[in-house]
């Protein structure tokens, strides 16, 4: 491999880039361990480096699979991907449910600050966040399509108090529910 060619791989190693998992694989020679290029571990000297173009090639060459970054397991962008999708489908089957960071921490057996970190990383907004967004949608799904009261839908969408439901749903989506409604119903 020429040395440009050497160093825009490296590059990517350095800027941990999701983009060429799965494309090839970079072996260290000094642990003699493989791994995808964004993994999360310590960033290796160039030196230690060796560019696999398969998983099948790093093997033959000695190396074994990175424990943290699991490229033998499919899927292009690794465990954290895994972890964030994960952790949206829980919010979206449970989001009614008052749901908080230990429960997902404790429903995926991880620690809520690794979570955290994680999901943060991979969708750019945090568990919290990505939780009301869906509460929020579903109340205005439920607001345009029923005629449902007001406290009923709070309470569907996880609120335990109607005024609290009003409070976050203005802030949010810059009118009151029954504005909404009323809007939503115009259309």
């Amino acid at each position: 491999m020429d040395d440009a060619l050497f160093q825009s791989v490296y590059e990517t190693i350095l800027r941990r880039d999701t983009r060429y998992d799965g494309r090839y694989y970079i072996g260290i020679t000094s642990t003699g361990i493989f791994c995808r290029p964004s993994c999360r571990s310590r960033i290796p000297k160039p030196e230690n480096v060796k560019v696999y173009g398969s998983i099948e090639e790093a093997l033959q060459a000695g190396f074994r699979a990175c424990k943290r970054c699991r490229p033998e397991q499919p899927g292009q962008h690794g465990p954290d991907a895994q972890i964030a999708h994960a952790v949206k489908e829980l919010i979206k089957r449970r989001y009614s449910e008052p749901l908080t960071l230990g429960d997902i921490g404790a429903e995926l057996k991880m620690s809520p600050y690794h979570l955290q970190r994680v999901f943060k990383r991979v969708t750019g907004t945090t568990p919290s966040k990505e939780l009301l967004h869906v509460r929020m949608e579903e109340a205005k799904r439920l607001l345009a399509a029923s005629g449902q009261p007001v406290t009923d839908i709070a309470a569907e969408v996880g609120f335990r108090s109607p005024s609290h439901f009003t409070s976050v749903f203005h802030k949010t989506v810059g009118c009151t529910p029954m504005e909404y409604r009323e809007t939503a119903g115009a259309r």
